[in-house]
């Protein structure tokens, strides 16, 4: 069960904001402001107006936690206050799950900068280095620092699976419970990848889009003039719960996590074959496990990223696993709004499926004013659409050929919160 949620993410800090925001179709997307950006071909992304200090960090907690470290403390708190769950229970029974497909980049660079004398010399300089150091290299430290913050002893640890690390993490978690190594597992992604380091590799690779005049609508899923996608950041928690666990204290929940499949593609680093069979499979087996058929999926959460690869092969998809069904689903791409916020983009898009299936709103893709005539089926362009929404497939797709996909359903248990 899903039983709390917590959202850190570009123009929405909170559940209640972000959920706003979605549904209104307003996009977040603006001129890079984190840094001076007039070098690069892209110059854009989907920041976080985040105040630390607001949030209860001290100063001496911002020198010592990256960005993606407070965007994940941050969305971890809201989740278990969203859940209910106090400090009481067995911490050997509690566990972390957090992705990530970076980790702690910024403050990484941030300290090479400082120690190389901004890369003249080669032999660092470590007597300049933060205490902290460590932990920007690690990216495990990322989910150690939630465990500590949360009280949780049992298992604890990241997944990094490029843009589908968030995704997986809930699958781990969901894991996790199902084994019975754990009865609550705090599960999800974070990132902060808008960085000088982070820009150049996808500039180099031509991947985001130099729509540098137009930054609001330049994040444009299935759209014929779409030309790449829009780098974002954030954080998504959810707190998965054992069914009786949470029954037996009278939990609300957002839905239950009935699937889950993670699969390869063996293929190339960016290229996806045009048949969309790698993420058709995936999705076939997320199905299978939750035990349901295409007809019963109400909606899809696209992984949409707005690259014409990416948007055609998962149309293919969709049509190759749902069949016929998959004209009749509304599919949407929040990453239109939010931009792509790498391995964090599968935790948020799952938070907004559980949204979407507690107030039966389909979420709309913006900017989508021309489509693909190749990328043909309903992706619900500009406006929130409301229907009964019971079933959710959410799916994502990264570099290097990873391919997930989780189905979302409406949850058995409805106490009162």
């Amino acid at each position: 069960m899903i039983t709390g949620v917590g959202v850190v993410a570009p123009g929405a800090v909170g559940t209640g904001p972000f959920w706003s925001l979605l549904t209104s179709g307003r996009t977040a997307t603006r001129r890079i402001t984190l840094f001076d950006s007039s070098p690069h071909r892209s110059r854009i992304a989907a920041e976080v107006d985040f105040d630390a200090a607001a949030h209860g960090f001290t100063p001496a907690d911002g020198e010592r936690l990256d960005r993606v470290a407070q965007f994940a403390l941050v969305s971890a708190r809201e989740a278990l206050a969203d859940s209910g769950l106090d400090g009481a229970g067995d911490p050997l029974r509690r566990g972390v799950s957090l992705g990530s497909a970076i980790g702690c980049t910024t403050g990484l660079a941030t300290q090479y900068a400082l120690l190389s004398d901004c890369g003249k010399a080669w032999a660092v300089d470590h007597t300049r280095a933060a205490d902290c150091l460590y932990d920007y290299f690690v990216p495990s430290s990322l989910a150690a620092e939630v465990a500590r913050d949360c009280g949780a002893q049992g298992p604890v640890g990241l997944v990094s699976s490029g843009c589908t690390s968030g995704l997986d993490a809930v699958g781990h978690g969901w894991e996790l419970v199902r084994e019975g190594s754990a009865d609550v597992v705090v599960a999800g992604g974070a990132e902060a990848p808008i960085s000088p380091i982070a820009m150049a590799c996808f500039d180099r690779i031509r991947l985001t889009s130099p729509r540098n005049d137009e930054p609001q609508t330049a994040s444009r899923p299935y759209d014929r003039t779409r030309d790449g996608f829009v780098l974002g950041e954030g954080a998504a928690v959810v707190v998965l719960e054992e069914f009786e666990h949470a029954r037996r204290r009278g939990a609300r929940s957002y839905a239950e996590l009935s699937g889950f499949a993670a699969l390869s593609s063996a293929h190339h680093m960016t290229g996806l074959r045009p048949d969309g069979q790698e993420m058709a499979e995936t999705i076939r087996a997320a199905l299978d496990e939750a035990r349901l058929n295409p007809v019963d999926v109400d909606y899809i959460n696209a992984h949409g990223a707005g690259t014409r690869h990416n948007d055609r092969h998962e149309t293919h998809a969709f049509k190759a696993s749902l069949g016929e069904h998959a004209r009749r689903i509304p599919v949407s791409s929040i990453k239109s709004m939010i931009g792509h916020a790498l391995g964090a983009a599968g935790a948020l898009d799952l938070v907004a499926s559980c949204l979407a299936i507690q107030h039966d709103t389909v979420p709309p893709t913006a900017n989508l004013h021309e489509p693909d005539p190749v990328c043909d089926l309903d992706y619900t362009p500009l406006v929130a659409r409301e229907q009964r929404t019971s079933t959710v497939l959410s799916v994502a797709s990264g570099f290097g050929g990873f391919h997930s996909a989780m189905v979302l359903t409406r949850p058995r248990l409805r106490a009162a919160a």
